[in-house]
């Protein structure tokens, strides 16, 4: 694997697929046991979640629903400080045992008005599933219940995650390169 460019900056391997896949793997093991008897509603959010709420969902050993919520937080490497909400729920989230399934939780702006949005519906439960966590960027700290990865405060890509737009195809996550 080499280094690749996108846009204008350069970025290296940092976590491999099959590391992905191993911590998915353990991940959906450990919310079907949780949820064996249960028929929880998971909310992948869009766009950077997608690989990994498909992945999971393949993993889980349950009966389970999967709907979708699309909120924007950032342009180009940085958090806006602002959330732009362009989907919003379609189910009843009322007395379900809800997931929500983030790509990474970093600022945690955007994670803590989604978990507003979904308890104002009244769930039953919520949990968090979060691919990567990173706690030193953490200026909203909200509740991460399944975490596949906590990383250090640097832009990555890849696995859904993007830099305006491009890199979310990547199977593998890449770091930023340092100068």
């Amino acid at each position: 694997m080499n280094i690749i460019k996108i846009h204008d900056r350069l970025f290296e391997p940092f976590i491999l697929n099959d590391q992905i896949q191993k911590r998915v793997k353990l991940i959906a093991e450990e919310i079907s046991k949780e949820y064996e008897y249960k028929n929880p509603l998971f909310l992948a959010v869009l766009n950077g979640a997608f690989m990994l709420a498909a992945d999971l969902l393949r993993e889980i050993q349950f009966q389970s629903e999967i709907s979708f919520v699309k909120i924007s937080s950032y342009q180009g490497t940085k958090s806006t400080d602002s959330i732009k909400e362009l989907i919003g729920f379609t189910e009843s989230l009322t007395d379900r045992d809800v997931i929500i399934i983030e790509d990474i939780v970093d600022t945690g702006l955007s994670m803590k008005h989604i978990l507003e949005q979904v308890h104002a519906h009244k769930p039953a439960s919520v949990k968090v599933a979060t691919l990567l966590l990173k706690k030193a960027a953490l200026k909203h700290p909200v509740q991460t219940d399944y975490i596949g990865f906590e990383i250090e405060n640097k832009f990555v890509v890849g696995y859904g995650l993007d830099y305006d737009g491009v890199g979310r195809n990547l199977p593998h996550i890449y770091v930023e390169r340092s100068a």
